[in-house]
């Protein structure tokens, strides 16, 4: 019996990893409650763009890499739909510059309502980000620099945009917090590219983690838990007397999933996508039920 596609393209929006698109807009919504800067459609709007443009670079990321060769059928990691024959490749193409429009729709409304017009830029930026990960003359994703644009598009742009557009001050404050949960969502590609090192190895994928090699992206990720918890810790300190509570238990959870990280290898790994993606955005939302209890 064969699959149905519905469940192949929900496989192709890599649910998984969904929570990172989340946690950066959640975060900046704790800081927009903290400052008194709250307002509720352009958070909302900024989280469709936020999950639309993830799942346009997925979709993206799927069909670049099968039109180069660099996906195989029965990969360690989840199943991709078009290198399997679930998906047709023309298909995907669609459907990624059908998701990047919409999501382009959404920020322009979002800009056009509530920003300022260098924000535009930022969008466009955005945008180009999104197809540049995997695909272009020089796919950062293939090049070792593919946690660097998890850092900045999931981290830098999603919280200084979404607390700037709810009418809040830029600050070298926001820039640290910003960096902080990008290096919690890098994590995330860190852990796919630690498990594929063999599989990209041998197509010539040049990942970071094929570059330094398991050891040193172990040691990567739980330095990026820490210093992820130091950068946001301003914000923390101005919540509520309980500061130290989601702090503590991230990074209990964070040890715990690189002690694992450091003993698993190949499909076994494929369950810490999620764990490390939901465990970020547990941090970010108990910073927003933290400022809204206190």
């Amino acid at each position: 019996m064969g699959r149905s596609k519905v469940k192949c393209w929900i496989e192709a929006m890599r649910l998984r990893t969904l929570p990172v698109s989340l946690a950066g807009v959640i975060y900046a919504v704790g800081l927009g409650i903290t400052t008194w800067r709250f307002r509720l459609v352009p958070a909302i709007l900024c989280l469709l763009f936020a999950l639309l443009a993830q799942i346009a670079s997925n979709f993206a990321n799927e069909y670049y890499d099968f039109k180069r060769g660099f996906d195989r059928v029965g990969r360690d990691g989840p199943r991709r739909g078009v290198t399997e024959g679930d998906i047709t490749p023309s298909a995907m193409k669609v459907a990624t510059f059908a998701t990047l429009a919409v999501a382009c729709a959404v920020g322009c409304v979002l800009v056009a309502l509530f920003g300022e017009w260098w924000m535009y830029a930022v969008g466009v930026l955005t945008a180009l980000g999104v197809m540049a990960y995997s695909t272009g003359p020089y796919p950062l994703s293939h090049h070792g620099l593919g946690e660097v644009a998890v850092v900045f598009f999931f981290g830098i742009i999603p919280v200084c945009l979404t607390y700037m557009l709810m009418g809040g001050p830029w600050g070298w404050w926001l820039l640290a917090a910003s960096v902080g949960m990008g290096l919690m969502g890098a994590n995330v590609l860190i852990v796919n590219n630690y498990r594929d090192i063999d599989d990209d190895r041998a197509v010539g994928k040049q990942t970071l983690a094929v570059r330094l090699g398991r050891r040193s992206m172990g040691a990567i990720y739980y330095a990026n838990g820490i210093l992820a918890v130091i950068l946001t810790l301003p914000a923390w300190l101005a919540s509520s007397a309980l500061w130290w509570l989601v702090p503590a238990i991230y990074l209990v959870g964070h040890t715990a999933l690189w002690l694992r990280l450091k003993r698993l290898s190949g499909p076994a790994l494929n369950p810490m996508l999620g764990m490390t993606a939901v465990l970020m955005l547990v941090y970010a939302a108990g910073f927003l039920l933290t400022v809204c209890l206190s």
